[in-house]
């Protein structure tokens, strides 16, 4: 997500789809209901636009002409932004299509071009599967994630470079303050963000986690 005007936030979504008027119609009708969007006519292209366009959401042809297809992208996608959504569109009927993802891309879903009568009907499917995703299902984490955005803006740094997997050693060096200064610093992220190890639960990769779904992963910017 990014910040707009006004301290409201506005959802990204990258679409890939070789076919440029589907590609067109398609990253229209997400722009008319307020997404951020940046389109991509292969894998490649869209790789290369994935960390500019930070998105909350992939919507991507399985077959894009070329290799990487789309399933291999999800993949790819996945592995470097956990939390993306993803919705793939096919020709392919709903089993088939789950068949060639098999197991590689969790949680996502699938849409027949075929079936489908507009442009409408395919973001209406996009905002069901964010809304399946884990962390828009969990109130308690929407509360630690208003939590995150009133974090200082020291704190909030401390916060990105968790996220990045930094060591409370590499981010005294980095912030150039003494490791006791970083640990107190950690200790009131956790606190800010209501985060214990109770229950089974890592701080420090919750926040982490938190920082990323917000935000996106930070370790390209360091």
């Amino acid at each position: 997500m990014s910040q707009v005007d006004g301290g409201t936030w506005s959802r990204r979504v990258l679409v890939v789809e070789d076919h440029a008027l589907m590609r067109s119609l398609v990253a229209d009708a997400f722009r008319q209901r307020g997404f951020e969007v940046t389109s991509a006519a292969s894998a490649p292209e869209a790789l290369g636009a994935l960390e500019t366009a930070d998105p909350d959401l992939l919507v991507t042809d399985i077959d894009l002409g070329q290799r990487p297809n789309g399933v291999e992208l999800a993949t790819i996608v996945r592995e470097r932004a956990p939390h993306v959504a993803v919705l793939f569109l096919s020709n392919l009927s709903r089993e088939a299509a789950a068949a060639r993802a098999k197991d590689t891309v969790a949680d996502a879903s699938y849409v027949n071009k075929s079936a489908v009568e507009s442009v409408d009907d395919l973001v209406d499917a996009a905002e069901a599967v964010l809304a399946d995703r884990p962390i828009a299902r969990d109130a308690e984490a929407s509360g630690q994630r208003d939590a995150l955005l009133r974090l200082s803006e020291a704190q909030l740094e401390t916060a990105r470079l968790l996220a990045a997997g930094l060591t409370n050693a590499e981010i005294a060096r980095r912030r150039g303050i003494s490791v006791r200064a970083v640990e107190k610093s950690v200790e009131r992220v956790f606190h800010a963000l209501g985060l214990s190890a109770e229950e089974g639960t890592t701080p420090r990769v919750a926040a982490a986690t938190l920082y990323v779904t917000t935000f996106g992963d930070p370790r390209s910017g360091l």
